[in-house]
């Protein structure tokens, strides 16, 4: 039986020493001594268990699976059972050319699960009543918090500032929104009536309303929304898909942002995430809404075409002047909430809405006539009981059924009825709560929803949402969007700090296992014990890797790792009572570093590299000078954003720490340090994982990722925590107090199955394969920075800023033409303008580097021809690129053959990938800004 490792990492021991002696080298432990700092290598094995084949792995994590307690759940809090459909399980869930996809930056080979997001935009605008929605965001308790400072900021971020949070308002989020709000001076008063903010109304600049509440009343918005107006304040809502479906939109009474969690449309529940939280609003916020937005643009020809709007937002831009530190979403998710809304369309969805509410309405009934105490008639899916005697009995019979209810106090509880609630369920619950027995059979069910609060306004008209109501037709629709798409499926993703790595089968299959999916987040943990035995070998894993033993797997995104790992150090110092706030960021730092800094209350002090691209130890040392005791934090990438292993890091370590200040490290380059050196050991106190990168959660065209964060042991007590499981900690970053625990199913698997050895193995080969590509292209492209006996860590970056002034092709140019090579640009134009960054990953095989090689070294023959003459500077291969199949039928009027567009090497034929269109024109998209799929013709 072959091991895993030799089925993840994809060069064979032969092929690696054919690398290894192009590169002049014999071994590759030699060989990376020559790259890693001696001063910080690593020379120990990781404390790893021993690998195991696929099929033990599976079955090690089915005894974990088995473990847990599938409740029905009736908690609610955001969280609710439904039914994925199949097909959209099967086709997208399961689907590595929908899973495995990046963010659509290039958005000529990803128009499919563009057109989903736009789908998915489309129906939050309709549903909430908004003018615009983004792709997505992490969750919804990140969402109220994402409003509120949005809000904030558009407002001037006032001094005396306040928020009034009415108190229906789910827990979860209120502890998000109170750990995001006091960093920046945020004051929250919370309410129940109008009256009680007398006293602080002139300072009022928002008023955050949960409707259906968290106890089930439905809000009328109307007395909120005049006081918002009265006193310039905004109304931001925090609402339900399904409850929308029949009740009054909040965009009718005026919102000015609405948002909520889309799980309940077709994702599991997944023990917290992951899922798609929804933010819509008005378009005069269209440049400060956070995440991504889709818009509909027009390639060169005219012809229809999506992208993302408004890149400018983008934090490697903006940095602490960005509107949020979100720079993804929860892409896979918002795709899996559309199709569900695409599968059963306007009249489907009222019909579950329906159903749910009249089953609701006839429990409320029941339980109304044996005495029982509502605490509102004004209900959709949620009752709360109050001055109930005799809870402990509700609480026996409740685990003897196998039923989770929500426990409020010890007089009242409240329970959430959703897509899967039966009658026999109704059965259930009504012998919980009474103890009575009794059988619900054809009986009638009737509606008690308040006329004043019912929608009369239509939703979801586009075609989309009314043509593809059987599975056949959702299956083709799904397979015609699937293949407008460039996956790892096709060819290898060479993003240059974003490790598109292999995400195995074996590792994905659990993700689908219904004791992993079906565990409500704030379900008991007696009854997750499966997940907290896998919590427990993460933990201790990672603890390892990094040589940080306290962890926190609560953040839902490398973003919110960075903005953890830094409250950590704000709470840290805040408990020896030091003022210190100054955060210094290398000018090289990911554009996400300052931005999650000024997010924490920190003020940002950018340092300078120097020509080799190494951060300048001098300025370093001038600017703690200049901030002597403010020193909060360094933030530092390592290996660097310039892909290399910078010799001086334990140096700049140690100029921290005589300060007194703490070392953060970006986990983004983690791929490249796994068994090779440690965090902990040269100097970082605290640091982010990015699950999503070096241990295999795949990207999903943009989400759901995990970014879990490290610290030394006297950190631990800083950790997040959730109040909700009597966590101890500092404030939540998260809903769920494991963040999206399901997908943690994925880098179990993973290192489970690797073991110590073979995760340094494949950190190893990443950096064998990142220097065969630069010494390959070497000669064609100049590499702007190299470390240590000239070469690079996993990764390079290919200098094209000459080529623009001297020849007219600029670097966009270069990315749009490897399309017609079948690949994915590298990232471009980052760290370094008018450059390409590449990371080729351990997964890839020789002939896979190759292809991309001979692909980059065709293109430079063809930037000089441009350059000698040979090729006209305007209309040539590289600035009509990507070429398309529309193009070939239509009048062939360029100054080149059509088999040198499309089959520019032979290789080509045999795995082309055509684009859907042709170039997108940005600009216009962004002068024309449409959001929605109305103006998209199918």
């Amino acid at each position: 039986m072959r091991d895993f490792s030799s089925r993840h990492i994809g060069p064979d021991k032969k092929q690696i020493d054919n690398m290894l002696s192009y590169l002049g080298e014999k071994e590759i432990n030699q060989f990376i001594k020559k790259i890693v700092p001696e001063s910080i290598y690593f020379e120990g094995e990781l404390n790893l268990p021993a690998p195991l084949s696929e099929e033990e792995a599976l079955k090690e994590i089915t005894t974990y699976a088995k473990q847990n307690q599938i409740f029905r759940s009736y908690l609610g809090l955001g969280y609710y059972n439904n039914f994925t459909p199949k097909v959209i399980q099967r086709t997208i869930l399961e689907n590595p050319c929908w899973y495995t996809q990046y963010t659509p930056y290039q958005a000529e080979i990803a128009q499919g699960r563009l057109e989903a997001l736009l789908n998915f935009q489309t129906m939050v605008c309709d549903l909430t009543g908004m003018e615009l929605a983004n792709a997505s965001l992490l969750d919804e308790a990140t969402a109220v918090a994402e409003a509120v400072t949005m809000i904030w900021r558009v407002k001037k971020q006032s001094e005396n500032a306040v928020f009034a949070i009415h108190s229906g308002i789910h827990p979860n989020s209120l502890q998000v929104l109170k750990t995001r709000s006091e960093p920046l001076n945020i004051k929250l008063k919370i309410f129940t009536k109008l009256e009680e903010l007398a006293d602080v109304a002139q300072h009022i600049q928002g008023i955050v309303i949960q409707s259906p509440d968290t106890y089930g009343e439905i809000i009328d918005l109307a007395s909120f929304s005049k006081f918002s107006k009265d006193h310039d304040a905004a109304l931001i809502v925090a609402s339900d898909l399904l409850y929308l479906c029949k009740g009054k939109s909040p965009g009718e009474y005026g919102a000015d942002v609405v948002v909520g969690n889309s799980q309940r449309f077709g994702v599991p529940l997944g023990y917290g995430g992951p899922h798609a939280a929804f933010f819509a609003t008005k378009t005069e916020y269209q440049r400060e809404i956070p995440g991504r937005l889709v818009g509909v643009s027009k390639d060169i020809t005219g012809k229809p075409a999506l992208r993302l709007a408004l890149q400018t937002r983008e934090q490697h831009i903006r940095r602490e002047r960005a509107t949020s530190n979100i720079c993804t979403a929860q892409v896979l998710l918002a795709i899996m909430s559309s199709m569900y809304a695409v599968y059963h369309g306007p009249s489907g969805l009222k019909n579950i809405s329906d159903r749910v509410h009249n089953l609701t309405a006839f429990l409320a009934k029941k339980i109304s006539d044996q005495g029982l105490k509502l605490r509102s008639d004004n209900y959709f899916d949620t009752l709360t009981m109050d001055k109930i005697s005799g809870i402990q009995r509700i609480i026996e019979r409740a685990l003897a059924k196998k039923i989770n209810l929500r426990y409020i106090s010890p007089t009242s509880i409240s329970l959430s009825l959703d897509e899967t609630t039966s009658l026999s369920d109704l059965e259930d619950l009504f012998f919980v709560i009474t103890g009575h027995e009794e059988t619900f059979q054809d009986i009638e069910l009737k509606s008690s929803f308040p006329k004043d609060q019912e929608r009369t306004t239509k939703y979801l008209q586009a075609k989309v949402f009314n043509s593809h109501h059987s599975e056949t037709e959702l299956l083709r629709y799904i397979t015609k969007l699937q293949g407008r798409d460039l996956s790892l499926a096709h060819s290898m993703i060479p993003l240059g700090s974003c490790t598109m790595k292999l995400n195995a089968a074996s590792e994905m299959m659990p993700v689908s296992y219904p004791e992993f999916g079906n565990i409500h987040p704030f379900a008991p943990t007696d009854q997750a014990s499966g997940y907290q035995k896998l919590f427990k070998d993460l933990e201790s894993w990672i603890g390892d890797i990094t040589g940080l033993p306290a962890v926190s797997l609560q953040p839902n995104a490398g973003s919110q790792g960075e903005y953890a790992g830094l409250m950590v150090i704000r709470e840290y110092f805040k408990s020896k009572g030091e003022s210190r706030d100054v955060c210094i960021i290398p000018s090289s730092a990911h554009g996400t570093n300052p931005a999650s800094a000024q997010m924490a209350g920190m003020k940002v002090v950018v340092t300078k590299c120097d020509e080799s691209g190494n951060i300048d130890l001098e300025d370093i040392k001038a600017k703690v000078f200049e901030h002597k005791g403010k020193v909060a934090a360094l933030m530092v990438t390592y290996p660097s954003t310039h892909g290399v292993f910078e010799s001086g890091i334990k140096s700049l370590c140690e100029i921290i720490h005589e300060e007194g200040g703490l070392v953060y490290m970006d986990g983004a380059n983690l791929n490249a340090q796994v068994g090779v050196c440690k965090a902990g050991q040269f100097g970082a106190d605290v640091c982010h994982l990015n699950l999503h990168k070096t241990f295999c959660i795949p990207h999903g065209g943009g989400g759901p990722g995990m970014g879990p964060i490290a610290g030394r042991e006297f950190l631990r007590e800083f950790l997040p925590g959730h109040n909700l499981m009597g966590q101890e900690g500092s404030g939540s970053v998260s809903g769920a107090p494991y963040g999206s625990a399901l997908i943690l199913v994925i880098p179990w698997m993973y290192m489970r199955m690797m073991g110590g050895e073979s995760l340094k193995y494949a950190s190893q080969v990443a950096i064998l394969n990142a220097n065969y590509v630069a010494k390959r292209l070497k000669d064609h492209f100049p590499i702007l920075y190299t470390g240590a006996n000239g070469y690079i860590a996993h990764e390079c970056i290919l200098d094209l800023r000459n080529l623009k002034r001297t020849v007219g092709i600029e670097v966009i140019d270069v990315a749009k033409r490897l399309i017609d090579f079948g690949f994915h640009a590298p990232t471009v134009s980052f760290p370094v303008a008018e450059t390409l960054m590449i990371e080729p990953t351990e997964s890839e095989s020789i002939e896979e580097l190759d292809y991309f090689c001979d692909a980059m070294i065709q293109i430079k023959k063809e930037i000089d021809q441009v350059a000698n003459g040979t090729a006209n500077k305007e209309n040539n291969l590289l600035k009509n690129s990507p070429h398309t199949v529309d193009s070939l039928v239509s009048e062939w009027s360029y100054p080149y053959s059509k088999e040198e567009a499309v089959y520019p090497l032979p290789w080509v034929k045999e795995r082309k990938f055509w684009p859907y269109v042709a170039r997108i024109d940005n600009a216009y998209g962004d002068r024309n800004l449409f959001c929605s799929c109305e103006m998209l013709t199918e």
